[in-house]
């Protein structure tokens, strides 16, 4: 799926350009998740689908800290539903 398609979703949800935008989601939770203390900074990279910028390394990266992301994953969905409560 492109940012522009989530993009014109969130715009289609009522949200500006200047209020939230597919990029912010990604910086939001990397920040969120690095100021944790909780998980790896190399399986947030994975989670968030950052480009390893050696093509070496990127080959070998693919399920690397799977278990780990699986957890995370989970991790934010509590940490979302608990906001989501409040």
């Amino acid at each position: 799926m492109s940012e522009n398609t989530i993009n014109a979703a969130l715009r289609r949800l009522g949200f500006s350009g200047d209020e939230m935008t597919a990029h912010g989601f990604r910086a939001m939770a990397g920040t969120l998740l690095n100021e944790s203390g909780r998980w790896n900074a190399d399986a947030i990279e994975r989670a968030l689908a950052h480009q390893e910028v050696n093509a070496v390394r990127a080959a070998y990266l693919r399920g690397q800290h799977w278990e780990e992301r699986v957890a995370m994953a989970q991790w934010w969905s509590d940490y979302l539903s608990d906001l989501a409560a409040a």
